[in-house]
């Protein structure tokens, strides 16, 4: 399983990097796609804005920006995630950081599935979508 943990100008160390690895592969299996190489970048909004603009060409702040390499069936990508973001926005939606940076992380592994999120139509699957695997990390043992 090629998932890789990394922090780009941040110190925020990841609760059971294992159980999250074991949990992403599960949701990519059961999308009857294969797994590749996956790198979760933890960074600051700063950092990601800049990526944004540069890459994206849009001038805010945003959660996770996904690169996606994935060929074919085979789930590949990296997820570049500000955790000043995911910090506010579990103020905001009233939950911890960390169940935050589950369904942030889990929201990129959806792109990665090849999941949109403009459309209401998408942005209604993408959130079934993360409610369902965020579901099942209960059920993956620490």
């Amino acid at each position: 399983m090629a998932i890789q943990f990394h922090q780009i100008d941040v110190k925020y160390s990841l609760k059971n990097k294992r159980r999250l690895k074991t949990w992403v592969q599960d949701s990519i299996l059961t999308e009857k796609r294969s797994m590749g190489p996956i790198n979760i970048i933890l960074c600051s909004d700063e950092y990601l804005i800049r990526m944004n603009e540069e890459y994206l060409k849009h001038n805010y702040y945003t959660d996770i920006i996904t690169f996606d390499y994935t060929i074919e069936s085979t789930v590949s990508g990296d997820l570049f995630i500000s955790i000043d973001r995911v910090k506010d926005n579990a103020i905001k939606n009233s939950v911890s950081t960390e169940n935050e940076i589950q369904r942030v992380i889990i929201h990129g592994v959806m792109h990665l599935c090849g999941y949109k999120d403009k459309k209401s139509d998408e942005i209604k699957t993408m959130r079934s979508k993360e409610e369902k695997y965020l579901k099942r990390l209960t059920t993956i043992s620490k």
